[in-house]
């Protein structure tokens, strides 16, 4: 799913930072880049990327939910992204680039504004919490990353430039039966199953004019796409009924299902659109009822629910000590 490396600001002590739904925050981690942290189905531990010594690029950690025993469970080499547990409570699938490299890809020439690298040695992984590659599931040329699981189901919903274009596929837990949800030209990412499994929402980006399509054709064939106008979609898990639920021309990203499946929470810089500072949302799964949560001042995202509903985890530079530093915390959803 991927993180927004920007600079942050000095915030305000933690007591002065609740919102109205949230409270009690803690902090789970102190330093470094850390971000896309989700629960195991048993609420008792997290899996999340980091960037930290002496990792030069993302590294996939497991830690306990308060934070505690962090241990690094991917290979240490190449680039990681977008860890989940799967159903089995035992196991994790993630996108890494070791197998093309030790090396971390080198990051986008930013010359050309903010981009994100799809880079095409990405490929999904799953591996036991002590870090033992079980299993590749894709091997298809071409970025394939961006893995979460359905726990009721166990499917897995991921993006691919298997068909030329990055699309969202699903696949059982074993890699077998791989299907394509989505085929509008443009990037489909990030994509998370409500908790029963009868819906999905993602981000999108399909360019609306020649020039911008253009634009998405010269960076993807370079690797590369471009992050900063994104909008949210929901769907049937087959892709079927689509419908847009926001559109605002900023970075909408990052959604999640509340437990009922009813509404979505999101990270949006709409406030300031394409301006860098990030807060939570909260929309009704039909676009209405917006409304904005948090108020940190800073970047804040990749929210996700505790499996019995009571807690949000997410990243935030808040409370950050140095530039570019993000945080794991989570807090008690008091709505």
């Amino acid at each position: 799913m991927r993180a927004f490396v920007f600079a942050t600001t000095l915030l305000l002590p933690l007591v002065a930072q609740d919102s109205q739904v949230l409270r009690n925050l803690k902090q789970l981690t102190n330093g470094g880049q850390n971000a896309e942290a989700y629960w195991s189905p048993d609420g008792n531990r997290l899996v999340f990327q980091t960037t930290r010594e002496p990792y030069p690029c993302d590294q996939i950690f497991v830690m306990n939910a308060d934070g505690s025993g962090q241990k690094l469970v991917s290979t240490g080499k190449g680039r990681t992204t977008c860890a989940y547990f799967l159903k089995d409570n035992k196991h994790i699938v993630y996108g890494s680039t070791h197998e093309a490299g030790d090396a971390c890809p080198p990051p986008p020439d930013r010359s050309k504004g903010y981009l994100w690298g799809v880079f095409p040695g990405y490929e999904i992984y799953v591996a036991t919490e002590e870090g033992k590659i079980v299993r590749k599931l894709t091997k298809m040329p071409g970025y394939d990353a961006e893995a979460t699981v359905n726990f009721k189901t166990g499917r897995i919903i991921y993006t691919s430039l298997a068909s030329g274009d990055l699309d969202l596929w699903t696949m059982k837990p074993d890699g077998t039966d791989k299907k394509q949800l989505t085929n509008s030209r443009g990037y489909d990412g990030g994509a998370v199953f409500s908790r029963d499994g009868k819906q999905v929402v993602w981000r999108a980006n399909h360019p609306q004019t020649p020039e911008t399509m253009a634009r998405y054709n010269e960076l993807l064939r370079e690797n590369l796409t471009a992050p900063m106008k994104m909008e949210l979609f929901v769907s049937g898990p087959d892709g079927k009924n689509r419908k847009q639920i926001t559109n605002n021309n900023c970075a909408n990203f990052a959604p999640t299902f509340t437990p009922d499946g009813k509404r979505i929470v999101f990270s949006s810089n709409m406030h300031k659109c394409d301006g860098r500072d990030f807060e939570l949302y909260i929309v009704n799964t039909d676009g209405s009822g917006l409304r904005q949560i948090t108020s940190f001042n800073g970047f804040t995202s990749f929210p996700e629910f505790s499996p019995d509903g009571k807690k949000l985890v997410f990243s935030s530079s808040l409370n950050a000590k140095s530039r570019y530093e993000f945080n794991i915390f989570v807090a008690d959803w008091t709505e």
